[in-house]
């Protein structure tokens, strides 16, 4: 008796059941998916604008500075971000590190392959979620993690979801310093959310060799034989295909195949009849066979190939020389992507209107396009001085109307729009001999002072508790309250006590943990006269000019 089968196939790499948390200075540290830090919800503070911008900030185009997954994270958890977001993107290009082992000017890019999976296993989770049934993932990737990055896509979309693995040729001549071979693509990794999803056709220069042929009013046409090639079927199996036409000479002819009994007409006898215009007959070996004409459609465009050649999108040395056109007297960024490659990708997997969203933003090549196309898109990047130096001078330009290259002649761009940018706020957690808690900037100071007078509390600061009316203490969050921040408070309150919750934001799930593990304890917004305030005298500004300071905003609950 045969072994019952066990396992499923999958690739398996050392701490792959751990998380990775990202710190500000972009090292990593591995820690248990348990831990508070990577379940942790994080705000996004107003930075500045740039040109229009409307009264919801979650529904405006946005230039988010962070980490890739702390950014995810609140777009699909915060409710404010979450309405707008969540299963609501409709394309996701990531430009991750290619883990070459290489050391590039903006970022490191020498990971150890554990490290670089788990990081991308982690955002690919993240994006999953917030994709929309019909949106994309497009993962742009080198040979030195492709076949690993294949592995980890069809372990988080599933196989089945796979579209295609496009080929862009990156390089226009061979470095003749190569060792063994010159390398001159890169990679396009595909997957779909879910079978709702479609591409729009790309569009062709005149029409395609394969149209052959031309009709008495000069249209182009190829010949595709009536009877069917696929899989034979019997007059019983397929009877509204099985029927005979009359050839030219008089005689009858039926779908059989040569040799054989079976066939099938791919025409039904009423669609033949209408269609007749349409048939053309073919003398061979004694034989006529009727074929029918396929027309040109040079509007209609052809599917998307998986080859997609330098002369048709551009290479690395176009897309250097594009934002070395827009800041000649800055630092080129190593690794930027032709505009006309973004340009296609959006074509194919949105419409205007949809939104786009790239979590490796670099120099801002996707939002440009994106924004250029009449697109929504949001742009994540964790460097501070690749948005400064690249990204937000790029944008901004757009928004003027200011910038003259890339696909600005193609669809006619003058300017217009604008989007906010945001930060990603500190972790509210720090760490103490191996321990978790709320951090003390968080908990205590003006905004907990200023709380605790405005509900009638005595002030006495005792981490992580803020204040005190009788036997209910007060604790005032400058974050997001989940369950986890629930769950580290109400551990650290004495027994007997009750704890009034003061958030920033609310995670609605939180109330009832709360009210179940201390009764009469309560969760509340903090007023917004006091967070107004409180954001005003902390508020970022930048020093780019046409870039305005934003006004506070609050966090919905």
């Amino acid at each position: 008796m045969a072994a019952p089968y066990e396992g499923r196939l999958e690739l398996t790499w050392t701490n792959k059941q751990l998380r990775l948390l990202a710190h500000e200075d972009g090292s990593y540290e591995w820690v248990n998916p348990s831990d508070y830090r990577v379940a942790e919800v994080r705000l996004l503070h107003d930075v500045a604008s740039v040109g229009e911008v409307g009264k919801t900030r979650a529904a405006d185009n946005l230039l988010i500075r962070g980490d890739a997954l702390n950014a995810l994270t609140t777009l699909a958890r915060l409710p404010e971000f979450a309405r707008q977001y969540l299963g609501k993107v409709k394309l996701v290009y990531i430009d991750p590190p290619f883990n070459t082992q290489q050391s590039f000017l903006q970022y490191d890019d020498a990971l150890e392959h554990s490290v670089w999976l788990t990081m991308i296993r982690d955002r690919l989770l993240q994006i999953r979620d917030i994709l929309s049934q019909d949106g994309s993932v497009w993962l742009h990737i080198d040979d030195a993690e492709v076949h690993r990055a294949r592995s980890v896509m069809d372990e988080v979309f599933g196989p089945d979801q796979f579209v295609a693995t496009v080929i862009w040729e990156k390089a226009d001549s061979p470095r003749m310093d190569a060792d063994y071979f010159s390398g001159r693509h890169d990679y396009l990794l595909v997957y779909r959310r879910s079978e709702a999803f479609s591409v729009n056709r790309v569009a062709t220069d005149g029409v395609p060799k394969h149209y052959n042929k031309i009709d008495d009013q000069g249209r182009s046409y190829y010949l595709k034989p009536l009877r069917a090639m696929g899989p034979a079927a019997t007059r019983k199996e397929r009877p509204t295909m099985w029927f005979s036409l009359t050839a030219p000479d008089g005689s009858q002819v039926w779908p059989l195949r040569p040799d054989s009994i079976e066939g099938r007409w791919r025409w039904s006898q009423k669609k033949c009849s209408e269609e007749a215009k349409r048939l053309e007959w073919i003398r061979t070996d004694a034989s006529w066979q009727p074929y029918f004409r396929i027309y040109a459609d040079t509007d209609r465009g052809v599917p998307p190939e998986t080859i997609w050649s330098k002369d048709e999108v551009g290479t690395n040395r176009t897309s250097k020389a594009e934002v070395k056109k827009l800041a000649p007297d800055t630092q080129a960024f190593d690794t930027p992507k032709p505009e006309r490659l973004l340009q296609r990708i959006i074509h194919i997997a949105s419409d205007p209107g949809d939104i786009v969203l790239d979590c490796f933003l670099g120099s801002g090549t996707t939002s440009a396009v994106a924004h250029k196309m009449g697109r929504r898109w949001v742009g994540i990047e964790r460097e501070p001085d690749t948005i400064e130096g690249h990204a937000l001078p790029r944008l901004s330009k757009v928004v003027a109307g200011e910038d003259p290259g890339g696909i600005t002649e193609d669809v006619d761009w003058e300017g217009g729009g604008g989007f906010r940018i945001l930060d990603v706020a500190p972790s509210m957690f720090e760490v103490d001999d191996g321990l978790v808690f709320l951090a003390d900037w968080m908990i205590n100071g003006k905004l907990s002072e200023a709380t605790a007078a405005q509900l009638g509390f005595e002030y006495e600061p005792d981490p992580p508790f803020s204040g005190r009316k009788g036997r209910t203490r007060l604790a005032v969050v400058d974050g997001v309250v989940n369950e986890s921040v629930v769950r580290l408070l109400t551990s650290a309150l004495p027994e007997g006590e009750r704890v009034v919750v003061c958030g920033t934001g609310i995670d609605t799930d939180a109330r009832p943990i709360l009210r179940e593990l201390r009764p009469g304890s309560t969760l509340r917004k903090i007023p917004a006269a006091l967070l107004d305030e409180y954001r005003s005298s902390r508020q970022l500004r930048l020093s780019l000019d046409g870039a305005d300071a934003a006004e506070p905003s609050e966090v919905p609950s």
